[in-house]
């Protein structure tokens, strides 16, 4: 259902600013923001409409998506309105992935064609080698990643005309998305691949055109075997989207803009590494180390309680019941138990996990385990190190991401650019702003002799327009004569 479809519902609003009432459409339960807009209130100078402030978006959808459903309430995931359950028993994450972006499951034949497209866009020119072979061996992964994705823009023809052509390059154009979102992933992984391998100078060898994405980026890495390759097949799915998280609405930001694939998946990169997103898998990790010993754990407890500690990856802004992907992940650690059962972070994890399932201070806050954090434990015990777990867990995310952004760019364009409150100083009507030839030093000019000239002081100091504009002037001389 559209935006615009049904209104038999609506909200009755008393303005009591104006004693005016106001009739707002109820779409499905949401209502649409321009509606609320058409509330005004007149100055007798300007009609100002009313604003909506919402910090965080904690209560603001942005976009309408045929994609992805969460159903916090009732702990429900669909991806193209097929249960997150019925996909993980019966499909790859090949599969899943096709589904997300072209909204079917493939046939053999979609396979294999999208396999082979992918691996083509795996294939790394010497530039993208280069640039992340300039890196010490030992330097951080993170600006490895975007210094190698983002040589793979400048070497791709098409990303670099979305910044010169006058006619968009992706818009409304599906078969360009189409070939854009497959070298995005193919770029993506390889990135992944050459980091791991830089890091641990072990030589990078090109892509098999007979593999899957996942299972060329783990021979290349030299980490594959079979028991890897299924293990993540099946947990990719659960990680192949998770509707509008911040990392999907910055490269949809991003993508209002009508940038490349590649470009989007760089902004939502820069998000993913945030201590309040996947950043935060690593400060869990480090809780975790810190706490040492599973005796430690109800000491640790009582300390969060007191708020004198954080307890990384536990809780959900969306969720109210267990993650239904909470379940699919202890099948998949019970299935490779034998390789997760000594990690002593699993043991300490779950004994957490017990605790706040029992302690009226978690139940009531319904904070539980993030099934990222989970997942990560899976990782480990594949024998991944630490630095290379939210890479690949952002690669398996791409697909998802990428289908948002092909989504919207079917849909009318419209510039992502929010509103703001603003809060700082101002002044009322029937004052004067300070004109252009008035210069006010606020040491020795006080607020109240200004008020009686009809100006208006704020800040340390006021100066005027033509002053302002002289200064920049000069300095913009200076910087011609010094070129």
């Amino acid at each position: 259902m559209s935006l615009e479809d049904s209104n038999t519902h609506c909200l009755t609003i008393h303005d009591s600013r104006t004693g005016k009432e106001h009739t707002v459409p109820i779409h499905d339960n949401y209502i649409l923001a321009k509606d609320l807009a058409k509330i005004e209130i007149d100055d007798g100078i300007l009609k100002k409409k009313l604003t909506i402030l919402d910090r965080g978006f904690e209560h603001t959808a942005c976009t309408e998506s045929e994609i992805t459903l969460i159903d916090g309430q009732r702990g429900e995931i669909r991806y193209r309105g097929i249960p997150i359950e019925d996909l993980f028993n019966n499909n790859d994450f090949e599969e899943v992935a096709h589904l997300m972006v072209w909204g079917h499951l493939p046939s053999d034949t979609e396979k294999m064609q999208t396999r082979g497209a992918l691996n083509a866009a795996m294939v790394a020119p010497q530039a993208v080698m280069g640039t992340i072979a300039s890196f010490p061996r030992d330097a951080e992964t993170y600006p490895m990643l975007m210094a190698g994705l983002s040589a793979f823009v400048n070497a791709d023809l098409e990303s670099r005309q979305t910044r010169y052509s006058h006619k968009p390059v992706f818009h409304n154009q599906l078969d360009a998305c189409d070939k854009a979102l497959v070298r995005t992933l193919g770029n993506f992984a390889s990135t992944v691949a050459l980091v791991h391998c830089h890091k641990r100078n072990i030589k990078f060898t090109q892509p098999d055109p007979s593999r899957s994405m996942l299972s060329n980026l783990l021979h290349i890495m030299g980490m594959w075997s079979q028991p890897i390759e299924d293990c993540l097949n099946k947990l990719w799915i659960l990680y192949c989207d998770h509707e509008m998280t911040n990392s999907t609405a910055i490269a949809l930001h991003a993508g209002s803009a009508l940038a490349d694939p590649t470009s989007a998946a760089i902004a939502s990169l820069c998000a993913a590494y945030g201590p309040l997103h996947c950043g935060a898998i690593e400060l869990a990790y480090s809780g975790l180390e810190q706490i040492g010993h599973t005796r430690n754990v109800p000491a640790y407890i009582e300390l969060v309680k007191q708020k004198k500690m954080r307890l990384f990856g536990y809780g959900h802004r969306i969720y109210k019941t267990k993650d239904p992907r909470m379940t699919l992940v202890e099948r998949l650690i019970a299935d490779n138990k034998d390789l997760v059962q000594d990690d002593p972070m699993l043991r300490i994890a779950f004994e957490i996990d017990r605790i706040a399932n029992e302690e009226e201070y978690f139940t009531s806050r319904n904070l539980k385990a993030n099934v990222d954090l989970l997942g990560c434990f899976l990782y480990t015990a594949l024998g991944f190190d630490r630095d290379i777990i939210i890479p690949t867990m952002a690669l398996s995310r791409l697909p998802g991401g990428m289908a948002h952004w092909r989504e919207t760019q079917s849909q009318p364009i419209k510039l992502w650019r929010p509103l703001q409150v603003y809060t700082g100083p101002k002044y009322e009507h029937g004052e004067k702003a300070l004109d252009a030839e008035t210069l006010v030093d606020d040491s020795s000019v006080s607020s109240l002799e200004l008020k009686e000239k009809g100006y208006v002081k704020g800040g340390k100091k006021r100066f005027s327009i033509k002053d302002a504009y002289n200064r920049l002037y000069i300095k913009a001389t200076v910087a011609m004569v010094r070129v």
